[in-house]
């Protein structure tokens, strides 16, 4: 519930939406939030990555994270052989990961650089206008596209923080029944929660899952993330695909000790659980469900090749011999200590993004092949490490 005493133009609109259709499902109102063409969060023209925004993302972290994904992409390039090779990227943001991963291909591997092109899946004007002063050292390498219009012969679809911010559905199954939560806005202007029998195609969806919310609990339905999944593999010819966000296979999702779901809000470094102050001001999400995805990507041809822990996926590409090569090239011991506590947050369990956040590396008409993140951790050496 909000109080909107007063209204910002986004909520006097979905006001004033809801008063001419009635109620809306949760998934339109997170979208009207978050996308909006003229007030949602993700349509606004100001930063919303790093330190002066209101979330950091792994890519915004050091540059070591996109140095490792290119090495990873770097092998997938050699394991594929062709002449070309398509990077596509969707929800660049504002560059950073791009850029690492291109100035690292560059310098370490310009045999694949010659045969790289590597596209930004882009709907903002804006974060377009920034990747492309970010990234101007490669413009012969670049190139921009909606999301309907790419296509990869042989190469990669990446993302890094995308699927969670699709819009999702809540529900709770209530008794033996799902209820569907609806947006109303009361007489004071206040978002209030109703509950409604849920749309057949929840129903459907957790059949097709097969795996379901305990009685009682409350969760987050992604319909959209299915569907996109079967579009990106629809897409690739021959090729992988790398999807790194926050996130359960569906068995830890849905358990029962996750009664109140993972529906979360960030504005400025903090975290709330009311999507319902100040609309289109923070960011919404939701933990994915990445065995929908492994799942919807089989049916059009997508095999894992990879899924597990951030952490474990960063230290098989070499995480702990960069960190000592980085070490080594600083004298100042309080600097060698601020990189230290800084790439910490990439790999911590517990208070990083090690552990939440995992990768999924799906291949599609290649040949079964080892990949570099499949590295065990007890082949990394330890040797001169400490955090």
């Amino acid at each position: 519930m909000s109080n909107q005493s007063k209204l910002s133009p986004l909520a006097a609109h979905l006001c004033s939406r809801i008063k001419d259709e009635g109620s809306l499902p949760f998934s339109e109102y997170m979208a009207e939030c978050l996308y909006h063409p003229e007030y949602g969060y993700y349509k606004s023209s100001g930063s919303r990555i790093g330190k002066y925004g209101d979330f950091f993302t792994s890519s915004s972290v050091h540059a070591l994270f996109g140095r490792l994904i290119a090495r990873q992409l770097i092998q997938m390039a050699q394991i594929l052989g062709d002449k070309s090779f398509q990077v596509v990227e969707q929800g660049p943001g504002e560059g950073h990961l791009a850029l690492d991963v291109l100035d690292t291909i560059s310098a370490e591997a310009p045999e694949v650089y010659d045969r790289l092109s590597y596209t930004l899946l882009e709907l903002n004007p804006q974060n377009k206008t920034r990747q492309a002063r970010r990234l101007q050292s490669h413009a012969n390498r670049i190139n921009w596209c909606d999301k309907q219009s790419w296509s990869i012969p042989s190469g990669c679809f990446l993302s890094n923080e995308l699927v969670d911010a699709f819009p999702v559905e809540i529900i709770e199954k209530q008794h033996e029944a799902f209820s569907q939560v609806y947006i109303s806005c009361n007489q004071e202007k206040q978002f209030v929660e109703e509950f409604r029998t849920a749309d057949p195609k929840i129903l459907d969806y957790f059949k097709w899952l097969g795996v379901g919310p305990e009685k009682g609990n409350r969760a987050e339905v992604n319909l959209a993330a299915p569907r996109w999944m079967r579009e990106v593999g629809s897409m690739i010819q021959k090729g992988f695909v790398i999807t790194i966000d926050y996130g359960y296979p569906s068995e830890e999702l849905y358990a029962p000790h996750r009664r109140g779901g993972t529906l979360m809000c960030y504005h400025r470094h903090q975290a709330d659980d009311n999507p319902y102050e100040r609309p289109g001001e923070k960011d919404i999400t939701a933990h994915i469900d990445f065995s929908a995805l492994m799942k919807a990507g089989k049916e059009v041809g997508l095999s894992p090749s990879w899924f597990g822990e951030q952490y474990r996926f960063l230290l098989g590409l070499g995480f702990i011999e960069e960190l000592i090569r980085l070490q080594a090239q600083i004298t100042d011991e309080q600097e060698a200590m601020a990189l230290r506590m800084t790439l910490k947050n990439l790999i911590m369990p517990d208070t990083g993004m090690g552990e939440t956040f995992k990768v999924l590396v799906q291949q599609k008409n290649v040949a079964q092949c080892k990949l570099l993140c499949d590295r065990p951790i007890r082949d990394v050496s330890m040797t001169h490490f400490q955090f």
